[in-house]
């Protein structure tokens, strides 16, 4: 009985894989495009056997709302490797986050086989669809080392934007073989031969290499496929040599570890291998290894010119370090240059609800940061919030977003206080400089503000902003330049009716509304987009924030000194409504080098002390006197001993963003 039991249940596993095999490759689209069903293209039996001149590792890069995650889902579709249903679409935004906002935050991986009409041979094309917001062009760069080559897609209604020029560098820069496409040609408004004159004249792209689709309705995709193997060229690698791949991307999967995407570049890994990573020297067995289509799909070996993933119970960030090498244990090759690290423009503290929830969130941002490694991590305490962290991000909407994903992902509720930027200072106190090592040194925290006396000069981050505009509304925007301290640097018309604007912006003055304010005064047809440009001498102060006397170190913050008193009357105004009131007057200032630049008085509860002295003639006057002159005694008395008591909400309503 046993033994008929146990060939049943193999047979029944036998079948199950058989099932899953078939759905997983012999998928059928669910619309009609011009490719026959007998010219489906199925995945190879032997994965590896792939010739590397039958590889095409490429991605999409482009400005935000350009149509990137659709022409994925036609590339899906078309190849005959997933079925996208009706309402269905973007499969590759797979975090709530992208779904909810309908953007591109983190950039994901597929492999297509595609049967070319030219040579009729069956290609591999590892697609990687990027985001195409500024705040993660480190997502782009990352996915870059992985490719030849890049599909650069403008909208042919809007044109070029300021992210489309920022990504084209970035693919420029690293040699990469550029298809430009023009999405969208069929809206009513579309102009595509304004938007190749545009191409020409920034980029110097030739109009006649440059082609017109729809993602949306599958117009032209099939001319974009057979340029993808035409036009785009191999993968350079050499399998016979020892294994060299590159780690560029990684995610938590809390039954396996890390999930590591890998590069093969040469040589082969396969499950089994036992590998190294050349910056932790940590030795590891590979368990899984495979492709993504756009689901994990086991093939058991990768080998050079391909893009797939690996696990191999690697357990946190610091050991799947983004831009490492991996090769085989005992045969170590030269590693990669590997990425240069990402420089976090805008902090934040992170505190969570309850100190007793302090470990359950640091289980939960060592995951986070796994998937994503831009974020910067360090201990931070605070009086009023307890312990937590200061992290570092990218920009606005990257807080946002891990913010975002912190409480949808892992249910980690927490405190995000108001984001700032970090500060340099240069110092002569020696017992500092011995501290740092240096004259210099930096800090985000206004707590950490150095003293004036021992202060020989402050400066400010700056960035480069590249602003694209219908000329139209450049009176406007030039004005909105000029209140956040911006300093034009250059003016080029793109065409007759847009303008490219390049001015130097202190960086707090635009991490905070300044894309906002942008988009609402062009109608929404104002891109920005903008890189770090180092550090600049500036005229900073610390504004403190004191109730009745007594400085508030949780509420200060670094201001430039042509702002502090607007600053500082609103402070105080947001103050005056939050804080509870008390026995006894309040006093909410705001300070500057223990100026007084504002002031509120928080009004005392008043109790009727003669209510108890009742008749016709309402009491004696003296006794009336007498019960007064006690309460301003009284009232004096706790203004002078008692601590003002200030709700932890209050704290957190004026700290949060």
């Amino acid at each position: 009985m046993k033994v008929i039991f146990r060939v049943f249940k193999s047979c029944r596993l036998k079948l199950w894989k058989e099932c899953v095999v078939n759905s997983s490759v012999h998928r059928t689209s669910c619309r009609s495009y011009s490719t026959n069903e007998d010219e489906q293209v199925v995945m190879p039996l032997k994965y590896q056997n792939i010739p590397s001149e039958n590889i095409r590792n490429f991605s999409i890069i482009a400005h935000v709302d350009h149509g990137k995650s659709t022409l994925a889902d036609r590339l899906l579709e078309m190849t005959k490797t997933v079925c996208i249903e009706e309402g269905k679409a973007q499969v590759l935004d797979r975090l709530q986050v992208e779904k909810e906002r309908g953007i591109t935050v983190k950039a994901q991986t597929a492999s297509l086989f595609y049967k070319s009409k030219t040579d009729n041979q069956i290609y591999l094309l590892n697609l990687i669809d990027t985001p195409g917001h500024v705040d993660f062009s480190n997502e782009v760069s990352r996915s870059l080392s992985a490719c030849q080559g890049v599909i650069l897609l403008v909208d042919a209604n809007q044109g070029v934007q300021a992210q489309t020029v920022a990504n084209f560098y970035l693919a420029f820069c690293k040699d990469l073989v550029i298809v430009p496409v023009l999405n969208k040609v069929d809206l009513k408004n579309a102009n595509p031969e304004k938007v190749e004159e545009q191409l020409e004249g920034l980029f110097d792209i030739d109009a006649k290499t440059v082609l017109r689709i729809s993602a949306k309705q599958g117009t032209g995709v099939e001319n974009l496929l057979e340029s993808i193997v035409t036009r785009l060229p191999h993968p350079i690698t050499n399998r016979q040599a020892p294994l060299k791949a590159l780690i560029f991307d990684s995610w938590f999967d809390k039954y396996r570890g890390a999930v590591v995407l890998i590069y093969v570049q040469d040589g082969c890994v396969k499950e089994g291998d036992i590998i190294t990573t050349a910056y932790s020297q940590t030795s590891y067995t590979v368990k899984n290894v495979g492709i993504l289509r756009p689901t994990e799909f086991n093939t058991g070996t990768l080998v050079g010119g391909q893009v797939g993933f690996l696990t191999c119970n690697i357990r946190s960030a610091k050991e799947a370090h983004i831009g490492d090498t991996i090769y085989l244990k005992d045969e170590p090759v030269e590693p990669f240059p590997g990425f240069k690290p990402a420089q976090p423009m805008v902090f934040a503290g992170l505190f969570p609800l309850d100190q007793s929830l302090h470990l359950e969130m640091k289980n939960a941002l060592e995951r986070l940061t796994l998937n994503d490694s831009a974020v910067s991590i360090t201990t931070e305490s605070s009086p009023a919030l307890g312990l937590g962290w200061r992290l570092g991000f990218l920009g606005l909407l990257h807080l946002d977003v891990f913010n975002q994903r912190l409480d949808q992902e892992y249910n980690a509720q927490a405190i995000m206080t108001a984001p700032s930027v970090t500060y340099k200072a240069k110092i002569t106190s020696k017992q500092l400089i011995t501290k740092y090592g240096s004259n210099e040194f930096y800090f985000s925290n206004p707590m950490d503000f150095p003293d004036a006396t021992i202060t020989e000069a402050l400066y400010e981050p700056f960035i480069l902003g590249t602003i694209i505009t219908p000329d139209e509304y450049l009176g406007d925007v030039l004005s909105l330049c000029m209140e956040k301290r911006g300093v034009q640097k250059s003016s080029i018309n793109i065409d007759n009716t847009r303008v490219m604007i390049q001015c130097y912006f202190p960086l707090n003055e635009i991490v905070i509304d300044f894309h906002d304010t942008l988009k609402s005064i062009t109608s929404g047809f104002g891109s920005f987009s903008y890189e770090d440009h180092g550090y600049e001498l500036s005229n900073l102060v610390k504004l403190d924030i004191l109730l009745n006397g007594n400085v508030i170190e949780e509420l200060g913050t670094i201001v430039h000194a042509s702002k502090a008193v607007n600053l500082g009357r609103k402070m105080v105004l947001k103050l005056l409504d939050m804080i509870p009131r008390q026995m006894f007057q309040i006093a909410i200032q705001a300070s500057v080098k223990g100026k007084i630049i504002a002031r509120e008085n928080l009004k005392p509860y008043r109790k009727d002390v003669t209510s108890k002295l009742c008749g016709k003639r309402g009491g004696d006057i003296t006794r009336k006197m007498k019960l007064l002159k006690q309460q301003s005694d009284a009232k004096k008395k706790m203004k002078m001993v008692g601590n003002i008591e200030i709700p932890r909400d209050t704290f957190i309503n004026v700290l949060k963003r």
